[in-house]
C-alpha cells in the first residue's frame, strides 16, 4: 500500500506547481516513456513530449557522466527556455516530471508623443 501514500505526495507537488505564476501544463511519465498523467495538452502532445524528453535526458546524462567525475556527474533536472515557453524536466526514481511555463512577456515602454527616443537629438552639427 505504499503507492496509496505516494499519490497524495504527487498531487501536493502538482498543486504547488499550479500556484506558480505562468504555470501552464505538466506531464508525468515513467522511464519507459509511458505517459501516466498530463494536463492542459492533448494525449498526442503528451506522448510527443515524453518521447523527446526521454531522448534528451538520456543523451544529456550520458555526456555529463563522460565529462565530469563521479559525485558531480548526475543530471537532476534540465531547464529549457524557448521563445514560446519554458520547460523544466526533473527525473526522480523511475518517473519524470515535465512542467511547462508560459514566458512572461516583458513590458515594452512606448515613448509618448513628443518624447525623444534614445539616440535622437544628439546629432552633431557640421561646421
Amino acid at each position: 500500500m505504499a503507492a496509496a501514500g505516494g499519490g497524495n505526495e504527487v498531487d501536493d507537488i502538482i498543486r504547488d506547481l499550479k500556484k506558480i505564476d505562468g504555470f501552464y501544463s505538466y506531464v508525468i511519465l515513467n522511464n519507459d516513456g509511458i505517459v501516466i498523467k498530463y494536463e492542459n495538452m492533448t494525449y498526442r502532445t503528451a506522448v510527443h513530449h515524453a518521447h523527446l524528453v526521454l531522448a534528451l535526458y538520456g543523451k544529456g546524462s550520458k555526456y555529463i557522466r563522460d565529462l565530469f567525475e563521479h559525485p558531480d556527474n548526475e543530471v537532476e533536472s534540465i531547464r529549457m527556455i524557448t521563445k514560446d515557453y519554458e520547460m523544466v524536466i526533473a527525473q526522480h526514481g523511475n518517473f519524470t516530471l515535465v512542467a511547462t511555463h508560459t514566458k512572461n512577456k516583458p513590458e515594452v515602454k512606448v515613448a509618448a508623443e513628443g518624447e525623444k527616443k534614445e539616440g535622437e537629438g544628439e546629432k552633431k552639427e557640421a561646421a
